[in-house]
């Protein structure tokens, strides 16, 4: 890619990104309301990946990016994923009360 190379996306998929958005934040919210126990923090992760991973293919443009960019930023998602799991298993198997 040239540092000139322009992506333009087309309305129709800036709309259907929209759309995928909208429908996630409203599934955030509604999940917040259902109690799910464990699996709560779960479920609020995924959406947030999902959203996120929208954000990033299509505004921040990644999608038209060189594989080992795209490989790059694979990496962090799955080293955050695997912090974030980490500190789950811990909090979770702690003693006490």
């Amino acid at each position: 890619m040239s540092a000139n190379e322009q992506h333009i996306l087309s309305y129709k998929k800036a709309f259907i990104v929209l759309v995928l958005l909208l429908i996630l934040t409203g599934l955030t919210v509604v999940m917040a309301e259902v109690d799910l126990g464990y699996l709560n923090v779960v479920v609020a992760l995924a959406l947030a990946t999902s959203k996120s991973l929208l954000v990033i293919m299509y505004f921040m443009h990644l999608q038209y990016e060189r594989p080992y960019l795209k490989g790059v930023v694979f990496m962090t998602f799955l080293l955050l994923a695997i912090f974030i799991g980490f500190t789950f298993f811990d909090v979770s198997f702690r003693g006490g009360s």
